[in-house]
């Protein structure tokens, strides 16, 4: 299969890891140490990051051997932003960095999607752990009834970036039906256009959970677009999106004399 891989022109170039775009962050919900060592064993090559979402992590039996099994293919764990908050609502920063370090955790996400705290102390959050830590902080929030205008969104971008974030996220939720998305899954296109613009390709990762998404930011964006929340299960066909090598991206990197 390499030789046919090869066979095919007009195929994006993705940069090799550890890469600065065309990041892809898995959504790990709870899977078994089996499944993650499955997982790992596919994925290795494509996957940067696995965020261990919401606070699985603190019920997941044999998590401890997750993050090594990740860790050991070359994968970037981090725990879901919903922990921090969960540890800070309690008043337990101190304990939340502990708890990063015991775990061997080099990264850490920063948001305040479900528990709402001054953007101010979020920005303090994100310049202490930075020193310690790679962050990436989440802008937007997990309920309907709070909508940000576009402006807001790229102003607590841009502070995020400034006080430390590596990377900031585009809220989605799983669901990808909140945050840059519409109630039935399609594109916020004002929203996404703004902040592409405003705050850079490589400094965004968009969460991007439904094929259709996926598929709309690499046919908009090109392959090498930072998309987040993927499901384990799916890193292979997210590949075969970026490579043109499904239904949906067919024609969005061949010449127009192919077409």
């Amino acid at each position: 299969m390499k030789q046919a891989r090869q066979l095919l022109t007009h195929i994006p170039e993705r940069p090799s890891k550890p890469r600065k775009e065309g990041l892809t962050m898995v959504m790990d919900k709870g899977l078994s140490l089996r499944e993650a060592e499955d997982f790992a064993e596919v994925g290795s090559g494509y996957v940067d990051f696995v965020k261990l979402g919401f606070g699985t992590s603190v019920i997941t039996p044999g998590v401890d051997k997750k993050i090594k099994t990740y860790h050991d293919a070359g994968m970037t764990v981090y725990f879901g932003g919903t922990l921090f908050e969960a540890f800070i609502i309690r008043g337990l920063f101190n304990e939340y960095v502990d708890l990063l370090r015991n775990a061997g955790v080099r990264m850490v996400e920063i948001s305040d999607g479900s528990y709402e705290f001054e953007h101010s102390d979020k920005l303090e959050y994100i310049s202490k752990l930075s020193k310690e830590f790679t962050v990436v902080s989440e802008v937007g929030s997990k309920k309907k009834n709070i909508v940000y205008s576009p402006d807001q969104w790229v102003e607590m971008m841009k502070a995020e970036l400034s006080a430390g974030s590596v990377k900031v996220i585009a809220e989605a939720r799983e669901s990808g039906t909140i945050g840059i998305y519409n109630d039935d899954g399609s594109v916020n296109l004002e929203l996404i256009n703004t902040i592409s613009r405003e705050i850079g390709f490589s400094n965004v990762l968009w969460e991007a959970p439904l094929k259709q998404q996926q598929a709309w930011f690499i046919t908009n964006f090109g392959a090498n677009v930072n998309l987040g929340n993927i499901a384990p299960n799916e890193i292979i066909a997210l590949e075969s999106l970026r490579l043109g090598l499904r239904s949906d991206t067919f024609f969005s990197f061949l010449p127009d004399s192919m077409k």
